[in-house]
């Protein structure tokens, strides 16, 4: 589960705005991003809300995306956690999210990094739950 979880807050986003909009071209943008990283998505899920903005999903080999746009704020909320159990998937998850940021293009970014994980798979004193 060794992996980098990244929460962010895109605001004044000044890349297409149809992104912002358009739940299909949203979901594009998501799998290209993935692709790039060298992603696997497994499923997905977006779905547009009328006059308004899109929400999706993609459920990753790696863990997964998730993404939210606010077009009358200009903004996307976005959840994006890859993993891997045998290796360090942090190039992938910077990959992707760098990808999402050169399209959607904002002005301002609030980051949150989670490090999850951080142990040796093989190292017997990591996650013993007492008794």
């Amino acid at each position: 589960m060794n992996g980098l979880h990244i929460l962010a807050e895109f605001h004044a986003c000044e890349g297409d705005r149809r992104l912002l909009l358009d739940a299909d071209m949203l979901a594009a943008l998501c799998r290209r991003a993935c692709a790039t990283a060298g992603l696997l998505v497994v499923a997905e899920a977006f779905h547009q809300f009328p006059a308004a903005g899109a929400t999706g999903a993609l459920v990753l080999a790696e863990s997964h995306l998730a993404i939210h746009t606010w077009p009358e704020l200009d903004a996307v909320t976005l959840d994006l956690y890859v993993c891997n159990y045998s290796q360090d998937n942090r190039a992938a998850a910077e990959t992707a999210y760098s990808a999402l940021l050169n399209e959607l293009k904002p002005m301002k970014i609030v980051r949150r990094d989670i490090s999850r994980g951080g142990f040796e798979p093989d190292d017997p004193s990591s996650g013993s739950l007492p008794g």
